[in-house]
């Protein structure tokens, strides 16, 4: 039953990704389901709450909430709780991969893995409370990599910028199914 809602949700959601009658891309908006119908990742590692905004293959922008409650507050300062720079990488490639994957028709065999960082560039800490702007936009689209340039902004402010490079591999279970399947 989930597989069929979840197939419906990807379903909106992709068909939000026609083009308007003039032709030019749809802007499209994704929710925390639509979401998580397209990237694997799952809370407490879901660090994209929203898309705002995304045109095909071109840039895509999401939101963050960012919460007292979660678990690398914890330990993350105790006294000052900042969020980790490494997240904030994560949550860029997470928008990245929200666009990535709507491109991929056999997405839940795939996973979208980091392949490099470059640039990484922290300028303000982000703390409970903050909402988080992930601009992220393609600078070079192949079929199974994409190097991308993220900015996260807080009140119109940068936080943290980056150019990545992320990679579709089989996801470990396809990979292994597949072999299983070959050698018969």
């Amino acid at each position: 039953m989930l597989d069929r809602f979840a197939a419906f949700i990807l379903g909106v959601a992709m068909s939000e990704l026609e083009t308007n009658p003039e032709g030019q891309p749809a802007k499209t908006t994704l929710d925390i389901l639509e979401i998580k119908a397209i990237l694997p990742h799952r809370y407490p590692f879901l660090l994209i709450d929203r898309v705002i905004e995304m045109e095909r293959k071109k840039r895509i922008v999401a939101i963050k909430n960012v919460t007292c409650n979660e678990p690398h507050f914890e330990g993350h300062f105790p006294d000052y709780p900042i969020m980790p720079a490494v997240l904030m990488l994560e949550a860029m490639a997470q928008a990245g991969g929200a666009l990535l994957l709507t491109e991929i028709p056999d997405r839940d065999q795939k996973l979208m893995v980091f392949a490099g960082v470059e640039g990484a560039k922290f300028k303000r800490p982000v703390t409970p409370g903050d909402q988080l702007r992930i601009e992220v936009t393609v600078l070079n689209w192949r079929m199974t990599a994409v190097k991308l340039r993220g900015v996260i902004t807080v009140e119109d402010k940068v936080a943290c910028e980056a150019t990545f490079l992320c990679m579709l591999v089989p996801r470990p279970q396809a990979a292994a199914a597949q072999a299983a399947g070959g050698a018969a």
